[in-house]
């Protein structure tokens, strides 16, 4: 069942998601509620689940290679379960999702260079049961409330 939320507590969760470290004070004042009640919503949403628990998010610019790409792949079905297993062997694979629409998985891929990249994208399209591939390289990243 969903938690029901209302519009102060989708409010707070977007602040701590801009920012897991906002201090509860500030978090009330742009919310406009006094600070304990900041501090019981947001306990209430930890108790409930609908705060799972806080993290910590990387400067992107250290951390990720210099490329980043998304990829759409088209697959033979009955290639699915060896498609998958392949691809959980690659370590440059850093999402993969089944998805409806054109293409029936997206991935990310993340490379130190667009030779790799080129060099990664000919393993997968040569992969049993790859119909077609459609990739679009990641420029800046605009709104990111990813952990990492």
């Amino acid at each position: 069942m969903k938690p029901s939320l209302d519009e102060i507590d989708n409010k707070i969760l977007a602040l701590l998601m801009d920012d897991a470290r906002m201090p509860t004070s500030t978090i009330a004042k742009r919310v406009g509620i006094a600070r304990t009640t900041a501090i019981a919503r947001i306990g209430a949403m930890e108790k409930r689940g609908v705060i799972a628990g806080y993290g910590l998010r990387l400067n992107q610019a250290l951390y990720q290679p210099a490329v980043r790409a998304y990829v759409g792949i088209s697959l033979d079905p009955r290639s699915a379960a060896a498609f998958i297993a392949r691809l959980q062997k690659m370590p440059e694979v850093e999402t993969l999702c089944a998805v409806s629409g054109s293409v029936d998985y997206m991935l990310t891929l993340r490379c130190l260079s667009t030779a790799e990249l080129d060099r990664l994208l000919d393993q997968i399209g040569a992969l049993e049961g790859v119909r077609q591939t459609s990739t679009s390289i990641i420029l800046t990243k605009r709104i990111d409330r990813s952990p990492i």
